[in-house]
């Protein structure tokens, strides 16, 4: 990915942000950093909400590092700013019942202890990820490539991670063919 060194990762709950970032940053030796930890202070006794200054501050701090990866179903304006330096911003548009699939098996997971999680996998919190996932197919979607249409030029839309790996093979296949 040559001189890529900042990636947003956008999707939906259960979509593979999380893995992907992972497997980005072990492949291209960057940290990533997870929005629900810039929105939240994870504290063992509870987590607790950052205020909008303290959020913008976290982020803009992350956002000007020299390289890094950013995950998130996040796509309200305060996330604008890393969208902005993002040198690409991969939208994970993961098929909808691969990802109602994929919430199920998280909670079984999470509450087998086989996966962690950052919050604790309660029932109520497992009914809520059906109505995130459904509310950012319907809302979360549309809404980025409308209000972030200024970017759009740096978003790879993939629904899997071997389509993306198939798009960024190609991608530095022309680029080498381009700068011969």
């Amino acid at each position: 990915m040559g001189d890529i060194k900042k990636i947003h990762i956008i999707g939906s709950v259960a979509s593979g942000k999380t893995t992907l970032a992972r497997k980005l940053s072990g492949e291209l030796n960057l940290p990533y950093h997870e929005l629900d930890n810039v929105v939240w202070k994870r504290h063992q006794s509870g987590d607790i909400r950052r205020t909008e200054e303290e959020r913008s501050e976290y982020l803009k701090g992350i956002v000007g590092m020299e390289g890094w990866i950013m995950e998130g179903v996040h796509n309200e304006w305060w996330v604008e700013e890393s969208f902005r330096h993002a040198d690409v911003i991969i939208f994970l548009d993961t098929n909808y019942n691969v990802r109602t699939y994929r919430i199920i098996k998280r909670f079984i997971l999470q509450k087998l202890r086989l996966e962690n999680a950052h919050y604790t996998p309660t029932f109520r919190i497992f009914l809520k990820m059906f109505k995130w996932n459904k509310y950012f197919e319907e809302n979360g979607k549309p809404h980025f490539f409308q209000a972030f249409e200024e970017v759009q030029d740096k978003v790879l839309k993939v629904s899997t991670i071997k389509e993306l790996d198939q798009r960024l093979t190609s991608l530095r296949s022309n680029s080498s063919v381009e700068n011969k």
